[in-house]
């Protein structure tokens, strides 16, 4: 018995099918790549929720609102878990919210921790 050598036919490579190849080799690290995208527009939006609520609350305890409103209002407009810091003299009134943002897809990722913070005078 004889071995004969694979003959391609004409204008056929011999590299035929190494691009799906090297694309099923790739695409674990675009999925990855993609999923890390999406977690930072996430935590865009979040920061921007952040940002929001804190110029809005320090308005309102400006005003002489309730700390305990002020925080609620706050917390609607960003999460339930937010963190809100309160402060008040008679001058200033600052606000500081801060929020753990975990990606919705992977709940076994480490958080995020957003913040933003507003300052507004007192009003008398």
């Amino acid at each position: 018995m004889t071995f004969r050598p694979c003959r391609l036919p004409r204008g056929a490579s011999a590299e035929r099918g190494s691009v799906t190849a090297e694309t099923a080799a790739v695409l674990p690290a675009l999925m990855i790549v993609l999923a890390a995208g999406l977690w930072a527009i996430q935590s865009v939006a979040v920061q921007l929720e952040c940002v929001d609520a804190a110029r809005s609350a320090a308005r309102a305890a400006a005003r002489g609102e309730p700390v305990d409103e002020v925080r609620a209002v706050a917390r609607q407009a960003t999460s339930a878990n937010a963190q809100v810091d309160i402060t008040r003299d008679s001058e200033t009134t600052k606000v500081q919210i801060a929020v753990q943002v975990r990606p919705a897809w992977g709940s076994a990722f480490p958080p995020v921790r957003v913040s933003a913070s507003a300052v507004a005078d007192t009003e008398p």
